[in-house]
């Protein structure tokens, strides 16, 4: 995963023109909790939630004529998932429970449109596509599991400039992954399968804060 980061991120910036602008933006905040559930019968469901907690990233952003601008961005949180599962082949078919190991990463590349106000104020709204590659361990008894599913975010907010070359962001986001708890992802129950799946789209609304520092044109 790491080589991947490094090679969308080398590609970006080997694009760029240096003369133009380019931005560095920083993120860290708070993401809202969100339910998951798969129904398969009355004796095989799962369901549960991904935990609320800190997210942090960072993007390299070019701004683009007409007060836009492009974003390669990483996201990232650690949180917990505790999930109620029932499975005929796992414990006798009873219910099961476990509190999993939650790793998200997000890689997007966003689009977002400047709505300047003077030279300090410069709210913005914006989306993107991209990514989110999910790490799953089960502390009970060490399973692991890991799937990367097609992501999408939308999102909305303001830079509030304090120097010629830093300013203040603060944004509201609201990301989602298709199918993210599933499709390959599978929660590692034990027993003689690999484990619990679901199918529940995610959807993530957090608030942010950050730096963004704008880099010397050459």
């Amino acid at each position: 995963m790491k080589k991947s980061i490094i090679l969308i991120v080398f590609v970006f910036v080997s694009g760029i023109s240096f003369s133009q602008g380019l931005r560095v933006n920083t993120y860290a905040g708070y993401v809202f909790p969100d339910s998951f559930d798969n129904f398969y019968s009355a004796n095989s469901y799962v369901e549960g939630r991904i935990e609320d907690g800190f997210r942090w990233g960072v993007g390299l952003e070019y701004a683009i004529p007409g007060n836009r601008a492009i974003e390669l961005q990483y996201k990232r949180q650690d949180t917990n998932a505790p999930t109620t599962f029932r499975d005929p082949s796992i414990g006798g078919g009873g219910l099961n429970r476990a509190n999993f190991d939650l790793g998200i990463n997000w890689i997007m590349l966003n689009f977002t449109n400047y709505i300047p106000i003077n030279e300090t104020v410069e709210p913005f709204v914006g989306g993107g596509l991209g990514m989110g590659i999910f790490n799953v361990r089960n502390p009970d008894n060490g399973n692991t599991n890991n799937g990367t599913k097609f992501a999408w975010n939308i999102r909305g907010g303001s830079n509030f400039w304090v120097a010629d070359n830093i300013a203040i962001r603060i944004q509201a986001s609201l990301f989602s992954a298709v199918q993210s708890v599933g499709g390959g992802l599978f929660f590692g129950t034990g027993g003689a399968g690999a484990g619990i799946s679901t199918y529940s789209t995610m959807y993530q609304f957090g608030f942010d804060g950050g730096l963004v520092f704008r880099l010397p044109r050459k």
